[in-house]
């Protein structure tokens, strides 16, 4: 491994915001090569629903979790 790879990897893997944002890189692209291969979208609107989605999870568990407390 080079010096360069050594310093890449050792950022990473002594921050937990840097390997959050890698696995979340790595999850966009991911779901915008399963969308494209699934339905012939382009890249673009793939790319669109990779950033959407997850988006739209975000606020349905803010509300979850506002109404489990709720509840308790």
């Amino acid at each position: 491994m080079s010096e360069f790879t050594k310093s890449i990897y050792s950022i990473i893997t002594r921050s937990s915001l840097a390997l959050t944002l890698v696995y979340t890189l790595g999850h966009i692209i991911i779901a915008m090569i399963i969308v494209n291969r699934m339905t012939g979208a382009s890249l673009l609107e793939s790319g669109a629903v990779a950033l959407v989605e997850p988006a739209v999870n975000g606020i349905w568990f803010y509300i979850l979790h506002k109404l489990w407390i709720w509840n308790k």
